[in-house]
């Protein structure tokens, strides 16, 4: 068995090679809490953005807490959750902020509070134990699993929220008190006092961009700064939470802004949303940032975009990217066309074209298999799709070095099966870290749930590989894919 000192030792590591961790002296304490494991939670801008937030509020400290990597040995030791900055355990605190991105995510929630000592059912919570808040990307999609074990729920992006919160936190009277008055605020949903959760709530625009507070090497994103240059989409893509009707749609941040607020020691840059290349400027900003000497990522490369915006896939290979990835989704036109996910063979094509010339190693597509409606029609126009643009990448591999046969189809993937479920706690692929980043469109399913995400897609195929999208309480979610044009 180990330790006290050995489980937590990994905590006081991560914090001694941190950037921009933050410090309060308010008497309000909040510990910031993640449901999975600090990896997983230190790469979403969200739960950055959230920590900015809570310590930036007069009389609040937030600090940070995250699932253990070692549960067994910490219940084993009976060692509680602690946080990041100073060791101490989650349950001391007066407020649990948990961000939560998805269902899955449930499970991590409760462990992180059965590990405290802290009952995990509301209702088995006494005046005394601290008050369980809850938010993010699932208040979108689902917030009624949360309803037995928050005693408030955040719903929407929380920018403006949390310092309601604070200041609710900050007055005197009981816990009972606090989620009474807030449960007649705008986006707050007291499970007890109300069976329905109300609408989300829109952030003012002025709390824009969402963006990066501390950089670690310890990240699915390793030393990246991260900012997002648009917030939700302006497509209509029936699986997606942030489609147009999601508050008000897209809402984009000028170039100037975004070049103000990256630290000038951020070589590595991260472009995070549903819809970055929508974004009316994206090939300005690239070319700034490329120009400037910096790495830059992109979180959602949308075809049709590449096709009308050609030069946005050579800057994105002088930013040092090897693998170009979009989305197709449904395995035909047809049923992209039902998605409202508009994007035609024809364009597919056209990217591998624009990969091929501009000397990219790789190209990726994700794709959701099993959707409602699917006929082998549909899956044999995708083996047809596949066949096509495979040869058209392989010409164009390492500058035309590749000898033998073409790649075909799904090689380098053919070990996933069709009915595979997505594996938890996947590693996602990290934008700009070598490869373009592949695009948003399933749950976390990702992105501010308090910002964009769409949820997971439905009964998957393939390769578990998250998705990234932008936002307060966002994370990376997982989203089953297949690479079906892979040339190495």
């Amino acid at each position: 068995m180990q330790s006290r000192w050995a489980l937590l030792e990994p905590l006081r590591a991560r914090l001694a090679d941190e950037q921009g961790t933050l410090s309060s002296p308010g008497a309000t304490r909040v510990a910031l809490c993640y449901p999975s494991p600090y990896h997983v939670g230190m790469s979403s801008l969200g739960f950055q953005t959230i920590y900015r937030e809570l310590n930036g509020h007069r009389g609040c400290a937030a600090e940070r807490a995250f699932l253990p990597e070692d549960v067994e040995g910490h219940r084993a030791a009976r060692v509680p959750v602690c946080t990041v900055e100073t060791q101490r355990p989650i349950g001391e605190f007066a407020a649990l902020a948990f961000s939560i991105s998805y269902e899955l995510e449930l499970t991590g929630l409760l462990e992180m509070l059965d590990l405290s000592g802290l009952p995990v059912r509301a209702a088995d919570r006494a005046d005394s134990h601290p008050i369980i808040v809850c938010g993010g990307p699932l208040t979108f999609s689902n917030p009624v699993p949360l309803a037995a074990f928050a005693d408030l729920v955040v719903m929407g992006e929380s920018e403006d929220l949390v310092h309601e919160l604070c200041d609710a936190l900050g007055a005197a009277g009981s816990k009972r008190e606090l989620v009474e008055r807030l449960a007649r605020r705008p986006g707050f949903w007291a499970p007890a006092l109300a069976p329905s959760p109300p609408p989300v709530v829109k952030a003012d625009d002025g709390r824009l961009p969402a963006r990066s507070q501390i950089v670690t090497p310890h990240t699915e994103l390793r030393n990246m700064f991260l900012i997002e240059p648009e917030r939700g989409c302006s497509r209509g893509c029936t699986y997606c939470v942030m489609r147009r009707t999601t508050n008000g749609g897209m809402r984009t941040v000028t170039p100037e802004r975004v070049l103000e607020l990256i630290p000038e020691g951020a070589r590595r840059v991260g472009l995070v949303g549903a819809a970055v290349t929508d974004h009316p400027r994206i090939v300005e900003l690239v070319r700034t940032l490329i120009d400037d000497g910096r790495e830059v990522g992109i979180s959602s490369l949308r075809a049709d975009r590449l096709c009308a915006r050609p030069e946005l896939v050579s800057l994105l290979k002088r930013a040092g990217a090897r693998t170009l990835t979009t989305a197709a989704d449904g395995a035909s036109e047809r049923l992209r066309k039902a998605l409202d996910r508009r994007t035609t063979s024809a364009q597919l094509l056209r990217v591998a074209e624009l990969a091929r010339e501009a000397g990219f190693h790789k190209l990726k597509l994700y794709l959701m298999v099993g959707l409602p409606g699917e006929t082998e029609d549909d899956l044999a126009e995708l083996a047809r799709l596949s066949e096509e643009i495979s040869p058209s990448s392989a010409r164009g591999c390492a500058g035309g070095r590749r000898s033998g046969p073409p790649a075909r189809a799904g090689r380098g993937s053919s070990t996933c099966s069709r009915k595979a479920a997505p594996r938890r706690g996947s590693r996602p692929s990290r934008p700009g870290a070598r490869e373009a980043p592949s695009p948003p469109g399933s749950a976390p399913s990702p992105s501010a749930r308090c910002g964009p995400f769409p949820p997971r897609a439905p009964r998957t195929a393939g390769c578990a590989s998250p998705r990234w999208h932008a936002g307060p309480w966002s994370r990376p979610a997982e989203a089953a894919t297949k690479n079906v044009s892979e040339c190495l």
